[in-house]
C-alpha cells in the first residue's frame, strides 16, 4: 500500500482488483447490510409461522373481595321470605329475604390448553408463504448485490479510463516537449518562427490542462467508490483495462446470444421473483379457501375456586373442575361472505402468471439489447485500433516532412490533434467494450 498527497491532504493508496471490491461491497456495503437485515427478519417471520403449529396454554389465577349477597322478591322487596323450588327433588323451601352471609374472600384459578387438529390447511400455507418469504428476502440480498456491483463496476472503469487517459495525455506532452527542445535549436538556427514556438507551446499548455482535468475527475470518482465502500483511501485499479477484458471476458467474446439468454432464464433475479410471487399467490388462496372449512382442536380445561357462590346459600368451599374434549367450529356464513376474498385470490394467481410471462419478455428484450451493443462495441474498437495505427503513421509522417522543413506548422499541430483524438477514443472504446461486457453479465444477474 502506497501513500500520496492530494490537496494538502494525505490518503493512502491501495491496489485492487474488481473482484476485490466486490468481496468488500459485500461486507461494508450499507444496501447490502438493510436487506440482510431483512432477510434476518423474514427468517423470524418463518419461525412465527411455524409456532402456529405448537398448542396454546394459557394459566390464571385471581383473588378477589366477594361482598355479602342480598335476596329479593320478584317486586324487589327484602322484607318477608320466599319459596325456594329446586329442581332435583319436588321440594319447597322458605328463606328469610335481604342479606345473606357470603364468604368474602374468594380465589380462581384457570388452565387452559388447545392444540389446533386441523384448521383448513391454513397454517400449512402460512408457513410456505413465510418460506417463500425468506427465498424472496435472499433474493432481494442478491438483488442489492448486483445493484451495489453494477456500480462499482462503474466507477471502477471509470478510473481506468481515465488512467489510461491520463498516460495518453502523458505521451503526448512528453512528444510535445520534445517537439518544442528540437524547435527551440531549429529557432537558434533560425529555420523556425518565434511564433510557430508560441502555438506548440499553446498546445503544451492545453495538454496539461487536460491532464489536471482527468485527474480531478478520477479524484472524484475515486471519492464516489470508496463512499460506497466505506473506506479512505486511493484506490487503484490492479490492472489495464485490456488485461482485464481478455482474463474476464474471452469466453463473452466468443459466446452467442442463446448462451446469454440461457443464462438469463437460469440466474435473473427478476424471474425468480416473479415466480415465487406466483407461488405466494397460490398459497394465499389456499388460505382464503381455509375460511370455507371446519376448524378442529383439542381442548382441555381445569378450573378451581372458591367460594361456592351459585346457589342461593354460597359454601365456603373450593371447587374443581376439568375437561378434556374435541372442539369444531364452522363459520358458515363464510359461504356467502369469503367467496369474493376466494375469487380475488383467484384473480391474483392469475395475474402473477401473466406478470412472470411479461418478465420474460423484458429480459429477453434486456438481453437482446445488450449483447447488440456488445457486438458494436467490438466493431468501434476494432476501428479505433485501425484509426490510431493510422494517426500514429501520419504524426510520424508530419513530423519527418517538418522536421525537414516540408511541411507548416499547422500540419504538425493537426497530426498532433488527430492522434491525441484517436488515442483517447481507443482508450473510450476499449473501457466502454469492457462496460458492455460486465453490463451484459448484470443484465444476466451474473455479476
Amino acid at each position: 500500500m502506497a501513500v500520496f498527497s492530494m490537496g494538502g491532504a494525505v490518503m493512502a493508496q491501495r491496489s485492487m482488483s474488481l473482484q476485490e471490491l466486490f468481496d468488500l461491497a459485500d461486507v461494508e456495503c450499507r444496501q447490502v447490510q438493510v436487506s440482510r437485515t431483512a432477510q434476518q427478519a423474514a427468517d423470524a417471520q418463518l419461525q412465527a409461522a411455524r409456532a402456529a403449529r405448537l398448542p396454546d396454554v394459557s394459566l390464571s389465577l385471581s383473588g378477589s373481595y366477594i361482598g355479602n349477597a342480598t335476596l329479593m322478591d320478584r317486586r324487589f322487596s327484602t322484607h318477608g321470605t320466599a319459596d325456594l323450588y329446586y329442581a332435583i327433588a319436588p321440594y319447597v323451601g322458605q328463606a328469610q329475604l335481604g342479606k345473606q352471609d357470603t364468604p368474602h374472600w374468594g380465589n380462581q384459578f384457570a388452565f387452559q390448553a388447545s392444540q389446533v387438529l386441523y384448521a383448513g390447511g391454513a397454517i400449512s400455507a402460512g408457513i410456505r408463504m413465510a418460506e417463500l418469504g425468506t427465498q424472496l428476502a435472499a433474493l432481494d440480498v442478491e438483488q442489492q448485490r448486483q445493484e451495489v456491483r453494477f456500480l462499482l463496476t462503474g466507477y471502477y472503469l471509470d478510473l481506468y479510463k481515465l488512467d489510461n487517459q491520463r498516460r495518453v495525455i502523458q505521451k503526448n506532452i512528453e512528444l510535445a516537449d520534445s517537439l518544442l527542445h528540437n524547435m527551440h535549436y531549429r529557432l537558434e538556427q533560425g529555420t523556425v518562427l518565434a511564433n510557430d514556438i508560441t502555438r506548440f507551446e499553446l498546445l503544451t499548455e492545453n495538454l496539461r490542462l487536460a491532464l489536471a482535468q482527468v485527474e480531478d475527475a478520477a479524484a472524484i470518482v475515486n471519492h464516489q467508490l470508496c463512499t460506497t465502500l466505506h473506506t479512505d483511501c486511493r484506490i487503484v485499479p490492479s490492472v489495464s483495462a485490456e488485461e482485464q477484458l481478455f482474463a474476464d471476458g474471452s469466453e463473452a467474446l466468443a459466446s452467442t446470444e442463446q448462451y446469454w439468454q440461457a443464462q438469463a432464464s437460469d440466474h435473473h433475479i427478476g424471474l425468480q421473483q416473479a415466480t415465487l410471487a406466483g407461488q405466494m399467490a397460490r398459497e394465499q388462496l389456499q388460505i382464503a379457501r381455509s375460511d370455507n372449512r371446519p376448524k378442529v382442536a383439542l381442548v382441555a380445561e381445569d378450573h378451581l375456586g372458591g367460594p361456592y357462590t351459585s346457589d342461593l346459600i354460597p359454601a365456603d368451599v373450593n371447587t374443581n373442575a376439568w375437561f378434556v374434549g374435541v372442539g369444531i367450529k364452522y363459520n358458515l356464513g363464510s359461504l356467502w361472505r369469503n367467496r369474493h376474498e376466494v375469487r380475488r385470490a383467484q384473480l391474483e394467481v392469475s395475474r402473477s402468471a401473466e406478470q412472470l410471462e411479461v418478465a420474460r419478455e423484458g429480459v429477453d428484450n434486456g438481453v437482446q439489447a445488450s449483447y447488440v451493443s456488445f457486438l458494436t462495441c467490438q466493431t468501434e474498437l476494432r476501428t479505433q485500433q485501425k484509426s490510431v495505427q493510422l494517426a500514429d503513421q501520419n504524426y510520424d509522417v508530419v513530423r519527418n516532412r517538418y522536421a525537414e522543413g516540408l511541411a507548416l506548422l499547422t500540419d504538425m499541430l493537426d497530426a498532433s490533434n488527430m492522434k491525441l483524438s484517436a488515442d483517447m477514443a481507443l482508450v473510450d472504446a476499449r473501457i466502454h467494450l469492457i462496460y458492455q461486457y460486465y453490463k451484459l453479465k448484470y443484465v444476466v444477474n451474473g455479476l
